[in-house]
C-alpha cells in the first residue's frame, strides 16, 4: 500500500496551489498550517529548491471525532498536502494517505474515521 495519492495539473505553481486550496474547502477541508519549503530552505540553509509548499488541512469535525477515539492522533493531524512544481506549468498534488498512516492503530473506530478521511481526500486529488 502506498502512502499518498497523487495527481499532475497543467498549470504553474500558483494556479495550483489556488485550485488545490479551493477543491480542499470545497472538500470539507480547511488549511490550517502552509508551510513555504522553498522559502523556508532559502532562508536556514540559504539553498535553492523547486517551488514546494505544505498544505495542512483538516476536517474539523472528523478531527474532532477521531480525537475523541484516540488522543494521540494529533500527531498525526492535520492531513498534509503537497503542492510541488516539478517543470514548467507542471505541478503535482500529492496527499497523504490517512488510512496508511494509521495502520499502527488497531482501534476499528479510529481506521473507520481514517477511511472516511480518506475518501475525502482522494475526491479532492481526483477531482482536480
Amino acid at each position: 500500500m502506498g502512502y499518498y495519492f497523487s495527481k499532475t495539473l497543467q498549470v504553474g505553481f500558483d494556479e495550483a496551489v489556488r485550485r488545490t486550496t479551493e477543491a480542499l474547502k470545497q472538500g470539507g477541508f480547511g488549511i490550517i498550517t502552509e508551510i513555504d519549503v522553498t522559502r523556508t530552505f532559502k532562508d536556514k540553509l540559504g539553498v535553492d529548491f523547486r517551488n514546494y509548499r505544505i498544505l495542512g488541512a483538516c476536517n474539523p469535525q472528523l478531527a474532532y471525532e477521531a480525537l475523541q477515539l484516540e488522543d494521540k492522533v494529533g500527531t498525526m493531524l492535520p492531513c498534509n498536502v503537497v503542492v510541488q512544481e516539478i517543470a514548467h506549468d507542471r505541478t503535482e498534488i500529492a496527499a497523504i494517505d490517512p488510512v496508511a498512516s494509521m495502520q499502527a492503530n488497531e482501534d476499528p473506530d479510529l481506521k473507520a474515521s481514517a477511511e472516511r478521511v480518506q475518501t475525502l481526500l482522494r475526491n479532492v486529488i481526483d477531482g482536480l
